[in-house]
């Protein structure tokens, strides 16, 4: 009897053990939306145990959630600085390279304007969204861009800030900005690609978006998203969508 009952014992842990699901909570610059998603989908298809919970947003606002104890057990940050700000912190560990940021002058269909004639398109659009530059690091990328170029105290008082990179696309695609400053990725996307006329912004105008992630906690799914990452996998999904792969 006993040994039936400890055999139903084990059993019973063993099925508890199996049901048990691991939440990996992310948390991810918006210019990753789409292609993260990617990469989280075949992750959770490969490992059914680990729940993937990817919360996306500006850089800089997960910086201080983070710092405020959220609970995220990984971050990937839209620039380096910020991780680097953890990990003097003590607050994080495992820093790595995952991609560098393109960044685009996007106009609507229809749109009167040609972005192909660069930047000072936008003494003629009476909106402009970009990524709030005070905690977006695309967001500050747009207005080296724009003062590189020279029209960025020109254009400064139509500017439409979104929340991220991501709100920032969004205000374009829905009418609510002429013109946006934006994330290849974004505009590379299902949703965004036939909607819109893009022209990438040159390189040497604005700071390196030079991407960087970090891991918050021990949790061996937030280890397995790293590596999936930066696995050739990972790195061809976001190669894809327009990212330059460090070492590429």
């Amino acid at each position: 009897m006993a040994a039936a009952c400890a055999l139903l014992l084990a059993t019973a842990l063993t099925g508890c053990a199996s049901d048990s699901v691991e939440r990996v909570n992310i948390a991810a610059a918006a210019d990753l939306r789409y292609a993260l998603d990617e990469i989280v989908s075949q992750l959770e298809a490969d490992n059914p145990d680990v729940d993937y919970a990817v919360t996306y947003g500006s850089s800089g606002q997960f910086l201080q959630q983070i710092v405020n104890g959220a609970p995220f057990d990984a971050y990937l940050s839209a620039d380096r600085a910020y991780p680097d700000q953890l990990l003097d912190k003590g607050l994080a560990s495992d820093p790595f390279t995952y991609a560098v940021g393109r960044l685009v002058l996007w106009v609507p269909d229809g749109s009167p304007l040609d972005p192909t004639r660069g930047l000072g398109i936008l003494a003629d659009a009476k909106r402009i969204a970009i990524a709030n530059p005070e905690h977006a690091p695309y967001g500050r990328a747009a207005v080296a861009a724009m003062t590189a170029a020279g029209v960025y105290a020109q254009v400064e008082d139509r500017l439409v800030l979104g929340e991220n990179v991501s709100q920032a696309a969004e205000f374009v695609m829905s009418g609510n900005a002429d013109a946006g400053i934006v994330a290849l990725s974004l505009v590379l996307s299902d949703p965004m690609r036939d909607v819109g006329t893009w022209w990438e912004i040159p390189r040497d105008t604005f700071p390196r978006l030079e991407q960087a992630g970090v891991l918050l906690t021990d949790s061996p799914g937030a280890r397995t998203l790293r590596d999936a990452v930066v696995g050739p996998e990972g790195r061809a999904i976001l190669a894809r969508y327009g990212f330059e792969i460090p070492g590429e």
